[in-house]
């Protein structure tokens, strides 16, 4: 019988624990949960696991690897597609190996982005809370048909495909922003590529597909928003960094961007996934950010479909059954 990996999972939730669990239907891993973040004081929970498997906001900076490394840890499970918390330069020093999961369900976050577009355009989230209340007026709730619209989509990524079918399905006319061009599926799908700028300036609705990076960090800012058009409507479901939030605000204020979905936010490690209804929010510009009546801000929600929690847990087992095996690591990360 084949050793079983001992694995340490950290910030996990109920609504991964069966998906884990399920995927792990031979038993050849084993599994101990903790709910709690990976910080500085929690690392060393992790003692004498040779893997360890962490969520989007864990803390895997220097210190931490360092402390994971000393007490046995070999390889850092991601189960995630972003590795922007990692210090990977660390960890290659540590000769601590990353794998992540590249993709899960595409459609996942694509449909959120949409539900976001629809939620802000149509006025859901307020007709929801009226008609609870028993006011049945429609005034203020007129929206705008999608159809003939420019939307602009910024990565084109697998996720940002999936968003473009579903836009082009609603009769949109898009337009994308990419490094990496993907001139075929442009052509089948009758949209073109643009300069970043050109995609700001011509669209109603922009939405946001693409990883953060040094260089992508802040890219919609003071500058970029006043590019676009009064009243935009501005998406990112891809990660909080992309924009700054404090420029975002003021556009808000001004009345030059029209409404914002957000299912991210650059501070949002100490909120998201947590129950703090009972609390006083400590960060200002979150609190600032809840208060527009033209934003809807869900909690890094984009993933959670069943099809795409069992596709991060297969997709994690596999990469720490291949590392157990001394195998090529399929989804690793490597610094370049």
């Amino acid at each position: 019988m084949e050793p079983k990996i001992k694995t340490y999972f950290f910030d996990t939730h109920s609504f991964e624990k069966k998906h884990f669990c399920e995927a792990n239907h031979d038993a050849i891993h084993e599994f101990t949960f903790f709910e709690g973040k990976l910080t500085e004081k929690s690392a060393i929970l992790a003692k004498d696991y040779p893997c360890v498997c962490a969520f989007v906001n864990d803390h895997l900076d220097e210190n931490v690897l360092k402390i994971l490394a000393e007490n046995g840890t070999k390889l850092i499970a991601l189960r995630s597609a972003g590795y922007n918390h990692v210090n990977l330069a660390a960890a290659r020093n540590l000769g601590l190996k990353v794998v992540r999961v590249p993709e899960y369900s595409p459609f996942s976050v694509a449909e959120h982005a949409v539900a976001l577009i629809l939620t802000l355009n149509r006025k859901i989230h307020k007709a929801y809370n009226r008609v609870r209340e028993g006011n049945f007026s429609l005034e203020g709730l007129v929206g705008f048909d999608l159809h003939g619209k420019t939307v602009g989509v910024i990565g084109t990524g697998k996720i940002g495909k999936a968003f473009i079918r579903i836009m082009k399905g609603f009769g949109c006319h898009i337009v994308a922003f990419d490094k990496f061009p993907d001139q075929q599926f442009a052509k089948e799908m009758g949209f073109h590529y643009s300069d970043l700028e050109q995609v700001l300036i011509s669209s109603e609705i922009i939405s946001l597909h693409i990883p953060l990076s040094p260089d992508t960090r802040h890219m919609i800012d003071q500058k970029s928003l006043e590019l676009m058009k009064r009243g935009v409507m501005l998406i990112n479901t891809s990660r909080g960094a992309l924009i700054d939030t404090m420029s975002l605000i003021s556009a808000l204020k001004l009345g030059h961007v029209g409404s914002a979905g957000l299912d991210v936010y650059e501070e949002e490690e100490n909120y998201f996934f947590n129950d703090l209804s009972s609390q006083v929010l400590e960060d200002d510009v979150l609190v600032r950010l809840m208060t527009f009546p033209n934003v809807v801000l869900t909690s890094h929600q984009g993933f959670l479909t069943a099809e795409a929690l069992s596709k991060i847990a297969q997709t994690t087992l596999f990469n720490m059954s291949q590392f157990e095996h001394h195998e090529p690591l399929t989804n690793e990360v490597v610094l370049v």
